[in-house]
């Protein structure tokens, strides 16, 4: 069977909007952090969300090293955050685009953000290029409106709330 060409998956996936969220770590491997939009709910039971990140980023050591991890899901008008900490931006320099708080992990919690999940990192499982990690939440930072930031087709969305 032929495999499916890599550009193929890529340019479909590309049709899948996500949220956007900057992944957060900080302890004895440093304080790290980097966009994803492969994130999702796996069970409320305990409170566990997963989060791919590939090996080969230069992030990596340290979310691996501290087992400790906070996604921070961006509000509507958070694209430039996005654009730091997904590119090559020096750490600092990321980091101080934004104000954090910390909670129970004390990864970087964003302020502003959507809403953000305090994580223990439970499981790791290898996928091709990735590590999977499950995340079990301890704490959670709900922001004031429920505006969100989606990526669709390339490119960054605002999603408004309509009001109840």
């Amino acid at each position: 069977m032929n495999a499916l060409p890599r550009s193929d998956y890529r340019d479909a996936m590309a049709r899948l909007g996500a949220a956007v969220h900057v992944i957060t770590t900080d302890g004895p491997g440093g304080r790290a952090g980097f966009t994803a939009s492969a994130v999702c709910s796996v069970t409320d039971e305990p409170p566990t969300l997963l989060v791919c990140l590939n090996r080969s980023a230069s992030v990596y050591p340290a979310f691996q090293a501290n087992g400790v991890l906070c996604v921070n899901a961006l509000a509507a008008g958070q694209q430039a955050l996005s654009g730091l900490f997904g590119g090559k931006t020096p750490m600092d320099e990321r980091f101080a685009a934004g104000r954090w708080s910390r909670k129970r992990t004390g990864a970087p919690v964003l302020e502003g953000a959507a809403v953000s999940f305090d994580c223990r990192v439970s499981q790791v499982t290898r996928v091709g290029t990735h590590d999977v990690l499950f995340c079990e939440a301890v704490a959670i930072a709900i922001g004031g409106t429920a505006h969100g930031l989606i990526y669709f087709d390339r490119r960054y969305h605002d999603i408004v709330a309509a009001p109840h």
